[in-house]
């Protein structure tokens, strides 16, 4: 493909302030109070479609936000892709801590990013990279090179556990039919080592409730006499890993996949260094589950998180009190084999045995989803690794992501299609924290090496 690099050049300026735009709608859809917003995102993405070259854009309503489709079909003959993304975006609490607004995007200049990197919620995810298939869309159609079909799904539920889509997929596999399904929403190992996820852990993700005393008490006249629901949690939640850091609910690692020492050994090959991880964050040690390296830990081993704890006063100053009532909201990151449902049903009959006398307790599950592992010899992964390497300069290293996209394993049940992961965010871009942001450079390079993507998919579509 010819003029890529020549095209973002002259349209850069233009390419980041309509990102800017978008970043500014805070599309949170976790919270009901920001819907109105989530709508306006939906609708920005479909006019943004439209302006790159879709022939047919729309904005299908759920019973919860919305799903944009588009798509640009040249020639029913030839091969499809479907690019998945998402316009919702997490919230962006705790405020305190952002250097800048969230929803008032900045571009400053980092270590990381001598050449400047947008700062705003979304940034990274999934708004940029969600847009850098618009804008290649745009390239390729503006530059009369576009080899295939294009399909767009681009949810605005993805934090919130994509419960709509699923229904949406089942529902339209006609208009969703596809050759290979294409998403941005996973990371590189470095600027200058690519590298395209080729799995992704499952999820399982609750609430739980633990009830004391039908009140709040004065914790002078009733401590150490009533059990306190807060202490009780906490000592709960810290018997759920032993001390090897295994977590402790039965039945938990029955079906979790054991990787070969060839396997171990080829993603050790990954660049990595231990002092610049704990540097970056700013700790003295790292953490986590005996025999396994920091890479694997947050990889290939299943995990049990607690995401927010919360009972009793916690405003300005004192307050006595026994609280009648103590929760937490806990996440299971789960590894291929593993199935979601089930871990979920064994927490809640783990936890709900564990509690002792004088005590309720309740588990609410909110949302999960199935690991995934694509093959590195399908033309799909062939043709990004060519793309990484024309743009790069050097061959993309297979690797397998932390993260969760619960609907990718659906999407290869439903519609029979394996999905690439061409991620172009880095691990210090603080997804999900305060300060989250999208290197320029990044967002470029995703601009310039998608387009790759489809010629070399074309291409080996025809050898085969």
């Amino acid at each position: 493909m010819t003029g890529i690099k020549s095209y973002i050049d002259t349209h850069k300026n233009r390419f980041v302030n309509e990102l800017i735009e978008l970043l500014k709608i805070p599309s949170i859809s976790a919270d009901s109070a920001y819907n109105n917003d989530v709508l306006k995102t939906a609708e920005a993405t479909a006019k943004e479609l439209k302006k790159a070259g879709c022939q047919h854009v729309e904005i299908c309503e759920t019973k919860g936000h919305p799903i944009v489709y588009g798509e640009i079909i040249i020639d029913t003959k030839l091969p499809t892709v479907l690019v998945y993304g998402h316009y919702d975006v997490q919230p962006p609490d705790p405020l305190s801590l952002w250097n800048s607004p969230p929803f008032e995007p900045i571009i400053k200049c980092t270590d990381i990013h001598p050449d400047g990197a947008i700062f705003a919620r979304g940034a990274c995810d999934d708004k940029g990279q969600m847009f850098m298939h618009v804008k290649a869309l745009e390239i390729m159609n503006q530059t009369n090179q576009l080899p295939c079909n294009i399909k767009f799904m681009i949810e605005g539920e993805e934090e919130v556990g994509s419960n709509n889509l699923v229904d949406f997929v089942k529902e339209h596999k006609k208009k969703l039919n596809n050759d290979v399904i294409l998403i941005s929403d996973t990371g590189m190992i470095a600027k200058d080592v690519p590298s395209i996820t080729t799995g992704l852990r499952g999820l399982s993700y609750v609430e739980v409730e633990v009830t004391g005393p039908n009140r709040d008490l004065h914790s002078g006249l009733y401590g150490g006499a009533v059990a306190n629901p807060i202490n009780i949690l906490t000592k709960m939640i810290a018997s759920l890993h032993d001390d090897n850091n295994r977590i402790t609910i039965p039945g938990f690692y029955d079906k979790v996949e054991e990787l070969s020492s060839q396997e171990r050994n080829e993603m050790a090959k990954a660049p990595f260094s231990l002092d610049a991880y704990k540097k970056a964050l700013n700790i003295n040690a790292v953490y986590g589950e005996n025999g396994y390296t920091t890479n694997e830990r947050n990889s290939i081993r299943p995990t049990l998180d607690v995401n927010g704890i919360w009972g009793g006063y916690t405003g300005e100053g004192a307050k006595t009190v026994i609280a009648s009532k103590a929760f937490a909201k806990i996440s299971m990151r789960l590894v291929p084999n593993q199935d979601w449902q089930e871990i979920t049903s064994l927490f809640k009959v783990h936890f709900e045995a564990i509690a002792p006398e004088g005590i309720s307790v309740k588990v609410t599950p909110h949302h999960g989803g199935q690991g995934y592992v694509t093959p590195i010899n399908n033309i799909g992964y062939k043709a990004a690794s060519m793309a990484y390497e024309d743009t790069f300069g050097k061959k993309p290293i297979p690797q397998r992501s932390g993260g969760s996209i619960p609907i990718v394993a659906l999407f290869e049940q439903e519609l029979k299609s394996k999905t690439i992961l061409m991620g172009f965010g880095l691990d210090s871009d603080a997804i999900h924290s305060p300060n989250e942001h999208f290197g320029l450079f990044n967002y470029f390079k995703g601009i310039e090496t998608i387009p790759l993507f489809y010629k070399y998919f074309v291409e080996l579509s025809k050898s085969i």
